[in-house]
């Protein structure tokens, strides 16, 4: 009956091994992928939020600006008619 148990007991462990293997593969797995994922979208011509908010505030001063110059030339061509 003790053999049993300690055949057992070598096939638990040999378990427990062959799971923490497996797991650890996984997560190599997962970092790999991650650091691949990085690179990929690294190599694209993105611009960070800070920048694409400044472009933003630029487009929206000028388009206010157009629409003050605009109403200046209505008004001039107005007066000149």
């Amino acid at each position: 009956m003790q053999s049993d148990n300690r055949v057992f007991d070598d096939f638990v462990k040999m378990m427990n091994g062959a799971a923490g293997t497996l797991a650890g593969m996984g997560r190599e797995a997962e970092d790999a992928f991650k650091e691949r994922v990085k690179d990929w979208i690294g190599g694209l011509d993105l611009v960070s939020r800070e920048e694409f908010e400044a472009v933003k505030a630029m487009a929206a001063a000028a388009r206010d600006e157009v629409e003050a110059l605009r109403a200046k030339i209505d008004d001039l061509q107005a007066r000149g008619r």
